[in-house]
Parts: structure tokens; sequence; C-alpha cells
């Protein structure tokens, strides 16, 4: 059972998705540029001093080590929700392997033991049409967690 601090994820998600859909938008570019901009233009008035370069170093570096946690964030909800899609079409589609489900929890080892299988599948398939077969067969594949 997972435990969860109520709200907090949620509310943090959301921030996430705001603030990566914002800065991803132009008006965040422009604002991006306006920064620079101004901080250039401050330039000569602090004498292009060693504290006028700290402060636009510190501030990117911070900006840009918070957006990698944000980004990141809404990455890995939007891979979460692709997957569950991906899942659900494979569920429901009539001759789909169900095994392939949850491959995101396989090991590598595995994922390209299953890979190997469809690299051989397209091969086949490819060379059928070049006869002028069909390649929509549903072959079955190996499972590569211990059963077949």
């Amino acid at each position: 059972m997972q435990h969860r601090i109520p709200y907090a994820g949620a509310s943090f998600g959301r921030l996430a998705s705001r603030v990566a859909h914002w800065m991803g938008h132009p008006a965040g570019f422009l604002l991006a540029l306006g920064v620079v901009v101004a901080w250039v233009i401050t330039g000569p008035i602090f004498r292009f001093s060693d504290t006028w370069q700290l402060v636009i170093n510190t501030a990117t570096t911070v900006v840009t080590f918070l957006m990698v946690f944000l980004i990141q964030n809404t990455q890995n909800r939007e891979s979460r929700a692709l997957q569950l899609k991906l899942d659900e079409l494979i569920r429901a589609l009539d001759g789909a392997h169900n095994a392939l489900l949850d491959l995101e929890d396989l090991t590598d080892d595995e994922l390209l033991a299953i890979r190997k299988q469809y690299v051989e599948l397209a091969r086949k398939a490819r060379a059928d049409l070049k006869r002028g077969r069909q390649d929509t067969a549903a072959e079955n594949l190996a499972d590569h967690r211990g059963r077949n």
C-alpha cells in the first residue's frame, strides 16, 4: 500500500503541469529573454562586475535546477498516462498479446528478448510483402518471464 500525503502530490502535479506548460509557451521564452536583455542592459551600470555576472549565473542555475524537477514530474505523469492508454488498447484489441501490458516493469534483458521476436516478425512480414502475401498475422510471442 502506497502512503500519500493528502493533496500534496496533486497540488505539486498541478503546479508542475502549469509551470511546464507556461515555460514551454512563447510568453515563457519572452520572459526569459527579457530577463537576459535586462541583465545585459544593466551591465554598464554595474560596470560588468563580478557580482553582476554572479546574479545571472546564480539565477539561471537555480531556475534550471528547479525546472528539472518540474519537467520530470510532468514527464513521469504523462508517460504513465500514455502507458495506461496503450495498455488499454492492447487489452481491448482482439488478438493482441496481453503479456505486453506491463513491459515497463520488465528487465532490459527481457525487453531485448521480446524486441528480437518483433524484429524477426518484421523481417518475415517484409519478406512476405515482397512475395505478395499479407503481413497481418498475429503470431504468438514467447513469454520471457519464465512462462511459455
